[in-house]
């Protein structure tokens, strides 16, 4: 048990026997757990007493606490609701937090709107707007908003309309029949949002209304000869079908219902969500919980961040196992719902055979994810690691290296990439432009790129990051004539027992060492082989992209060189607003004269010089 400093001690003396919650930090003030309690004396205590049942997370979190305060609230379900919002305003390190493994799609309705649209948006905000989702995929989020304008023609456009605004002519939409054209004036706002309402009860899944409209239409249009309405009426019918067949269907009841199961990995745990709408499974989400501890624990913590996220809460939600105050949670959620919702754990049926295929599908999930995270620690520190054994030089951290790119000797660049824990770390890519050598001579340039690149380490204050730090290993593109260059400038710099060095050989993927007249060699599909190659490519890549934004520029002001009226000012100003001479050169002359200090006349000139015809 950790020893308690006099203050700790005497804040908790002092604790009030209030419900409330408490918010502990560690020795730089930074807030490591957010908690409720219903006695707020009685919880915190049981963190530091001699009896108490800690966990290895706990016990962690325990020993890094250097201070706490405390918020007194009048009930135990404010506790909940303010607990909620500092998880999310901080963010604790020892707190379950929800990572959702993607963005699924929503479809949105923003009613604040006179003539609101229908979108796919990838986020849920509490902005007053309606959200339906999420869906399981964007195919079929679009497949279902492809409908949505097919039956209902709303706007698509993102053009600003309100109810008075000045009126515009009505686009190809309104002739084809898929807009009422609210923009020039066709439909009234209250007419609008009833189309509006109908949709969102399309997309609540309540498709009954919709059918028994379009039919009721069908057969009065049928009836008055009016055969063309009542073949697109007919059309309409066949979209809604595909749409309803569409959803996953066979619960024999129609309830809402919200289902959320926990599957447990060595380090992670995943959640799933299936939400059921009208009998149909409407959308899935899946979440995964980093040091997560007991179900218990994890399906108290999801759901009520969970649902201070979302928009609605099904009247039925079914867990696999019973959170931590669950009556307290079921009293919430009916708050937030406005309506009783119950929180159940089903031990026959239907519904649990539901959540067992959630169960299912978060197991599967959890062996994916680790699946990929050894593929990802094999190809990166397992590598690195691999690599510092092959060359007998312990484990390289930080690996560097080297490459020059010119054309014929002209604008003659070099890269420096650097890979950290066998990862890209794009912080500490620099680059280098030659200038001390003419012609093409890589040699050369490979020698004063490194000769510049240690002078500036020397003179660095900072040694672990930049120029400061000093490589663990550093590979050249080439082979021994390349290394060569490079050992004279560590020679000569007195660093050859500090820095250890290598060359890649292209033609076989060799690696040459210092000394050695045999390289050595990987297997092809070894992830050592793998690494190496890898940040040669990236090395070559970024050298050629700088040597080609310089042979850009280059071509650029002297093609600007030779129209009247174009100075350096004016030259320097159309590189950064274009970025290169085709950007210039398919600029109108509206885009040109709205650059920073290119009038009108010169925007003419600098089309007229690209344009002659």
């Amino acid at each position: 048990m950790r020893l308690l400093n006099e203050m700790l001690e005497e804040k908790i003396k002092a604790l009030p026997r209030s419900p409330g919650v408490y918010l502990m930090r560690d020795e730089q003030g930074t807030v490591i757990y957010v908690g409720k309690a219903k006695v707020l004396k009685n919880r915190v205590s049981q963190y530091f007493g001699a009896n108490a049942v800690k966990n290895s997370k706990t016990n962690a979190m325990v020993n890094k606490i250097a201070d706490f305060e405390y918020i007194i609230t009048d009930s135990e379900k404010e506790a909940l609701i303010l607990e909620c919002n500092l998880i999310k305003e901080y963010q604790p390190h020892y707190n379950i937090l929800l990572r959702d493994d993607k963005h699924y799609p929503y479809v949105r309705i923003d009613l604040k709107k006179d003539y609101p649209r229908v979108e796919i948006v990838r986020k849920v905000s509490r902005d007053g707007a309606k959200y339906f989702g999420p869906y399981l995929e964007a195919f079929s989020v679009r497949e279902v908003l492809d409908g949505v304008h097919k039956l209902f023609p709303l706007r698509s456009c993102k053009k600003e309309i309100s109810a008075g605004g000045r009126k515009e002519r009505p686009c190809l939409n309104y002739q084809m029949g898929r807009c009422y054209a609210p923009c020039a004036g066709k439909i009234s706002k209250e007419e609008y949002r009833k189309i509006v309402d109908s949709v969102i009860e399309f997309l609540s899944g309540k498709y009954r209304p919709v059918e028994k409209r379009l039919k009721e239409e069908m057969y009065a249009a049928s009836e008055a000869l009016d055969y063309e309405k009542a073949a697109a009426c007919r059309d309409k019918l066949k979209i809604l079908a595909r749409i309803t067949e569409r959803q996953k269907a066979g619960f024999p009841d129609l309830h809402d219902k919200d289902i959320f199961a926990v599957a447990m990995g060595e380090k992670t745990a995943a959640v799933q969500a299936f939400f059921v709408r009208k009998g149909k499974l409407s959308g899935a989400q899946r979440f995964f919980l980093e040091e997560p501890g007991e179900e218990s624990e994890i399906l108290g913590s999801f759901l009520k961040q969970f649902y201070m996220e979302k928009h609605t809460v099904a009247p039925k939600v079914f867990v696999s196992a019973q959170p931590e105050d669950c009556a307290l949670l079921s009293e919430w959620l009916s708050d937030i719902a406005g309506r009783k919702v119950e929180l159940l754990v089903p031990q026959r049926g239907d519904n649990k055979k539901l959540l067992d295929m959630a169960r299912r599908n978060a197991s599967e999930a959890i062996r994916r994810k680790e699946q990929a995270e050894r593929r990802a620690y094999e190809r990166s520190i397992g590598a690195a690691k691999e690599l510092g054994e092959a060359l007998q030089i312990g484990y390289v951290r930080r690996l560097e290296c080297y490459d020059i790119s010119n054309t014929q000797g002209t604008d003659s660049v070099g890269s420096m990439v650097v890979f950290i824990d066998g990862k890209p770390d794009k912080k500490e890519y620099r680059r280098f432009r030659i200038k001390t050598v003419q012609g093409p001579n890589d040699f050369a340039s490979m020698a004063e790129v490194l000769t510049r690149r240690f002078l500036e380490g020397f003179r660095s204050k900072d040694k672990e990051h930049g120029f400061g730090a000093v490589p663990d290993l550093i590979i050249v593109d080439g082979g021994k004539g390349q290394l060569s260059s490079v050992v004279e400038v560590v020679e000569s710099l007195g660093l050859e027992d500090t820095i250890r060095l290598a060359g890649l050989a292209k033609r076989e993927e060799e690696l040459f060492l210092p000394g050695q007249a045999e390289p050595i060699v990987f297997d092809k599909n070894s992830p050592v082989l793998g690494l190496i190659t890898a940040i040669r490519d990236e090395a070559h890549r970024f050298a050629i992209t700088y040597h080609r934004s310089l042979r850009q520029e280059r071509t650029l002001s002297s093609e600007l060189d030779r129209i009247r009226g174009v100075g350096p000012r004016r030259k320097q100003a159309l590189i950064e607003a274009f970025g290169d001479i085709d950007g210039v050169k398919k600029a109108t002359v509206d885009e040109l004269a709205a650059v920073p200090g290119v009038d009108i006349a010169t925007a003419r000139q600098i089309v007229k010089y690209f344009s002659p015809s």
